[in-house]
């Protein structure tokens, strides 16, 4: 996949960013640059692979040192919601953003 002007004016509008001509120019290359490497990535036959959990695991094996999934803070809502100035059921209000 390769990108063109066009496409970098398009990605510039919706990110509504200005960019030059020259940035144009530099972006289009950079990305272009990017999709090449990804496309020689995804080439690779990694079939029969196990993913690693770490990239030194590679070289000598390794445990994960993983910590126990228990909740350690008590629940605070009632003085958290205090200051807040519109609640619900425990819950923030917060006024509408999107139509």
């Amino acid at each position: 996949m390769s990108l063109i002007s066009d496409d970098i004016h398009r990605l510039a509008k919706l990110a509504r960013i200005d960019i030059t001509p020259a940035e144009t120019a530099r972006m289009l290359k950079e990305l272009n640059n990017i999709f090449s490497m990804v496309e020689t990535l995804q080439a690779v036959d990694t079939a029969g692979l196990e993913p690693l959990c770490h990239p030194i695991a590679i070289v000598q094996k390794m445990q994960l040192r993983l910590r126990a999934d228990v909740v350690t803070e008590v629940e605070h809502r009632e003085a958290n919601m205090v200051n807040a100035p519109q609640q619900e059921n425990g819950l923030f209000l917060v006024p509408k953003v999107l139509e």
